[in-house]
């Protein structure tokens, strides 16, 4: 009987239910490609790159100019565009541009740049030259080129915004043109038209293949870190073996022996401890939409009591006050993981400092405003440089090099901005860091 119903159940009463879904994930995948992904400003960033863009801007438009103008004369070239232009890559040039091109400032810098350079000046000199062939070419190279240099979605703002500027301008101040022909519009509109569609696909596809490669490399992160229990495991054993030994020895050797076997548990503990860290961030990418009503000052004083420090100094370092006590909305283990990674940020901090750590040297509090709660972690370390700050929260990015692999802010910012809250920072070399989270209070 139940193969029987099932196959009485006609299409049309199966057919409604895949329709929305594909719908939702059509919405999801544009959400998320368009909106949720984060802007990278320059593509595969160096400072050998951003100088080689430079140099390539600062030489390149008046050699061009000779070129268009001298050796192979075109109808219209304008040289005090071209030299105003060519010295915007001294600019990409600077050490403080090219030094870090990961930077906001550079990045700001290079989106400004290359729009004015490649989209805007561009879709300028096609107008001026009516649209023939060299320019053509020239447009089509240009707007390839703009899709590998930047992020898609600036290219296609980019390229939309330069040419309405252009046509503005060329209206006002360019030569007096006859218009093009009709065939000539439709033949540069379709070789326009494709050269942006291919952009288009080749932007999407190859900022949804950083990002795939960039969560294969956090879940590889993570089974490594989960493969380390099993060593910790025999560690573990090992300990109850020398404490179960120590019963039968002299009060000294006992002594000795209880001391080893509980440095071993300790030892065992911590390392299970930074094994659960590496795991959470590893989630970065994929964080799960659970949500519970938390108290912050619980969830602080739990992570605080629960954090295992290394020797009783380190524990009497850091202080906790609650002011006054909110509740916000968001997930509870999620956001002990980010407390966790923020202490253990100041702790290394306060430990590269050159005096013994002191009492309030980690200070946590936990107040309110209007609608809005704080937990703020202040902590009297060596500080973070200026231009670093700005990239704190970027993954991979670590002022630890020896042994951060910059996950931890990276993965307290998602947390945090999945709870529709902020995290920043405020931080002066040799004065300590002061990270404020601000959430929003449940009602």
């Amino acid at each position: 009987m139940p193969q029987e119903s099932a196959r009485n159940i006609s299409p049309a009463m199966t057919a409604p239910a895949a329709g929305p879904s594909a719908w939702h994930r059509m919405g999801r995948w544009l959400k998320e490609e368009v909106v949720t992904a984060p802007l990278v400003p320059v593509l595969h960033p160096s400072p050998l790159r951003m100088k080689g863009l430079g140099l390539f801007t600062l030489f390149g438009h008046p050699l061009f100019w000779f070129v268009w103008a001298v050796w192979l004369p075109q109808p219209y070239e304008n040289l005090p565009l071209r030299l105003a232009t060519a010295s915007l890559g001294l600019l990409l040039l600077s050490n403080r541009i090219s030094g870090d091109p990961t930077s906001r400032l550079s990045g700001q810098v290079f989106t400004a740049v290359f729009w004015f350079e490649l989209p805007f000046l561009f879709s300028y000199m096609y107008l001026c030259n009516a649209g023939n062939h060299a320019w053509l070419a020239s447009m089509a190279a240009m707007i390839l080129t703009y899709y590998f240099a930047t992020d898609w979605r600036i290219a296609t703002v980019g390229i939309a915004a330069g040419g309405v500027l252009a046509r503005i301008l060329f209206e006002f101040f360019g030569p007096a043109l006859p218009p093009m022909s009709t065939e000539l519009l439709l033949t540069n509109t379709m070789v326009i038209a494709f050269c942006v569609s291919m952009g288009l696909l080749l932007g999407v596809s190859s900022a949804n293949l950083r990002r795939e490669h960039l969560a294969h490399t956090l879940t590889t992160m993570g089974i490594m870190a989960h493969e380390l229990r099993t060593p910790l495991a025999t560690m573990a054993l090992v300990g109850d073996a020398v404490r179960s030994a120590a019963a039968n020895c002299d009060p000294d050797t006992t002594r000795t022996l209880e001391q080893l076997s509980t440095r071993l548990h300790t030892l065992v503990r911590n390392m299970h401890h930074q094994i659960d860290t590496q795991i959470a961030n590893a989630r970065l990418t994929r964080l799960p939409g659970y949500k519970e009503a938390v108290s912050a000052g619980e969830l602080v004083r739990e992570a605080v009591a629960n954090y295992p420090f290394r020797s009783v100094r380190e524990h009497d370092c850091v202080t906790v006050r609650v002011n006054n006590d909110f509740i916000f909305e968001g997930s509870r283990a999620l956001f002990t993981q980010v407390i966790d990674n923020l202490i253990k940020n100041a702790l290394r901090s306060l430990a590269a400092a050159s005096s013994a750590v002191q009492p309030g040297d980690l200070a946590i509090e936990v107040s309110t405003l209007p609608a809005r709660g704080l937990i703020v972690l202040a902590d009297r370390g060596v500080g973070i440089r200026v231009e670093a700050q700005s990239r704190i929260f970027e993954p991979f990015f670590s002022t630890n090099r020896g042994t951060g692999h910059g996950l931890g802010l990276a993965f307290c910012q998602q947390v945090i901005h999945s709870a529709r809250g902020t995290i920043r920072v405020k931080s002066e070399p040799g004065q300590g860091a002061t990270f404020t989270i601000e959430l929003p209070i449940l009602n």
